[in-house]
């Protein structure tokens, strides 16, 4: 409960919406318990070789634009690839294997050509042979081992990978598992600098909006945008945006709405330039999205006028209400 609409915004976002601060250092202290078992399979002869590379955190979580609950932690593991050329067709990459690698019991049958499925399913295999993992749920999930532990809210998504050499504009690529028994092209590098980049360019208030507008977009009645696609779409707002966001984050949930009624239509390239266009939502779906986002465009500016001309704290947050549902804090 509030009485002014900012502390009504500081409530919201702290207690409904930003990951809760225990939870995410007890997650993140779970995550490096699981890394320092990871690297003991190093002792394992028939295990697949570790670079000596610290693994990479990837995903909402470590790009920090992740909202509650906190359901799922990402990270990979680098392998050895012991010098093992990829080939490319078509977006399926095919790693072959020399026959003095110690990978050749994971390739396909009767090849030399590694499969993934089978690189995935040894990390299933040794996890679930560590004593504190034996009650977890350990299975394969396309690209990921997938763990669940029953002592924590979350899972964990770990993605075995390998460093190619730079490609001939330079840069380097991360193959991980297509969930198909081959691999394919990623850079998560490229995702997590750029969101660091433009929240650093607007004094660090993009996150706040980023994560408000996932919350909306979660709980809204019309199709779901996908989560990495809405992220992207407001990145690309904020990158071309002349003036600084507001510190405020309801002035600029505003703007946001208002850039999602015809953002929606529009492409978003992937920033990594491997995906495409990211926007695979049909046109009925855009269609019902910004419709959705007009509406409470409107309800907000409503919102915003009661509180900036009329002072009528009570009403404003009350429209925001509307927009956000039960959880917004109601006025005291």
């Amino acid at each position: 409960m509030a009485r002014t609409v900012n502390a009504a915004f500081d409530e919201f976002m702290s207690e409904t919406v930003n990951l809760d601060s225990k939870k995410t250092t007890k997650a993140r202290n779970s995550r490096d318990e699981l890394l320092k078992q990871i690297k003991s399979f190093s002792s394992d002869p028939t295990f697949p070789k570790l670079q000596n590379i610290n693994p990479i955190h990837f995903g909402s979580f470590n790009r920090r634009t992740k909202i509650r609950p906190l359901d799922d932690i990402d990270l990979m593991v680098a392998l050895s690839a012991q010098g093992a050329p990829h080939s490319q067709n078509g977006g399926i990459i095919k790693i072959t294997i020399d026959n003095d690698s110690n990978l050749g019991p994971y390739c396909h049958d009767r090849t030399n050509q590694l499969s993934s499925i089978k690189i995935v399913n040894k990390f299933v295999k040794k996890l679930s042979k560590i004593h504190q993992y034996q009650q977890a749920q350990i299975k394969r999930n396309q690209e990921a081992a997938t763990l669940k532990l029953k002592s924590y809210e979350w899972n964990f998504d770990i993605v075995p990978f390998f460093t190619t050499r730079p490609y001939k504009n330079g840069r380097d690529y991360y193959l991980i598992p297509n969930g198909k028994g081959h691999w394919k092209i990623t850079d998560p590098r490229i995702d997590k600098t750029r969101v660091e980049r433009i929240n650093q360019l607007h004094n660090g208030y993009v996150l706040q909006v980023i994560r408000a507008i996932k919350y909306w977009n979660k709980h809204a009645r019309m199709p779901t945008i996908n989560s990495y696609l809405l992220e992207n779409m407001i990145l690309n707002y904020y990158e071309k945006q002349k003036y600084l966001a507001n510190q405020y984050v309801d002035v600029e949930i505003i703007k946001v709405l208002e850039f999602i009624q015809q953002g929606v239509y529009q492409e978003v390239n992937d920033p990594k330039s491997i995906q495409g266009n990211l926007n695979t939502l049909d046109i009925e779906e855009k269609s019902k999205i910004s419709k959705k986002a007009r509406e409470d465009r409107i309800l907000a500016v409503t919102a915003r006028q009661y509180e900036y001309y009329k002072k009528d704290y009570e009403s404003s947050i009350k429209k925001w209400g509307e927009i956000f549902g039960n959880e917004f804090p109601s006025f005291s």
